[in-house]
């Protein structure tokens, strides 16, 4: 099973979009690969740079409501696969983008507002995430554990590596 958890970047905005994570102009790329130096290249925020080294070396994205809104493109969960990105922790989700997550045999963990809001508010460097008992940790000086639940089938597609993966296990 893949680990899951590393860097942390924090996006700190509602509804940030499809487009806004790989833009569409990039959609015609023939590979996953391709789409790599695109992420978020659209996004802006104050003090974010998406060529910087906080979103090049983070292996976890913290964000706020409706992460994954827009467009139901599954590049969107691509271009943080080819990044290695395989957590997204927010409040909440745009339901495909949700699904092509976990389809993809990655993370996207919904906690309260109130957790989301204590990330925000410490900003850990690093964040683990232990599938096994649901529970995401902060590491440095002050860890701290936000527990989160996942249905046994999302965790079934993220344990198998995706829904390929599921299938072939499956029938």
């Amino acid at each position: 099973m893949k680990a899951f958890g590393g860097s942390t970047l924090f996006l700190d905005r509602n509804d940030i979009n499809t487009d806004e994570i790989i833009p569409a102009k990039y959609l015609t790329e023939n590979s996953k690969l391709a789409l790599k130096p695109y992420m978020l290249e659209d996004l802006r925020l104050p003090d974010f740079n998406p060529a910087g080294e906080t979103a090049q070396q983070a292996k976890v994205v913290v964000t706020r409501q409706n992460f994954g809104c827009g467009s139901s493109r599954e590049h969107a969960v691509w271009v943080f696969e080819v990044n290695d990105i395989n957590v997204v922790i927010g409040e909440s989700f745009a339901r495909i983008f949700r699904q092509n997550m976990f389809n993809c045999g990655m993370l996207a963990i919904e906690l309260p507002a109130a957790d989301i809001e204590a990330l925000f508010t410490a900003r850990p460097t690093e964040i683990a995430v232990d599938l096994d008992k649901g529970q995401v940790i902060t590491k440095g000086a002050t860890e701290v554990v936000y527990p989160f639940i996942l249905n046994s089938f999302d965790r079934d597609l993220v344990l198998a590596g995706g829904w390929l993966a599921y299938a072939d296990k499956k029938y």
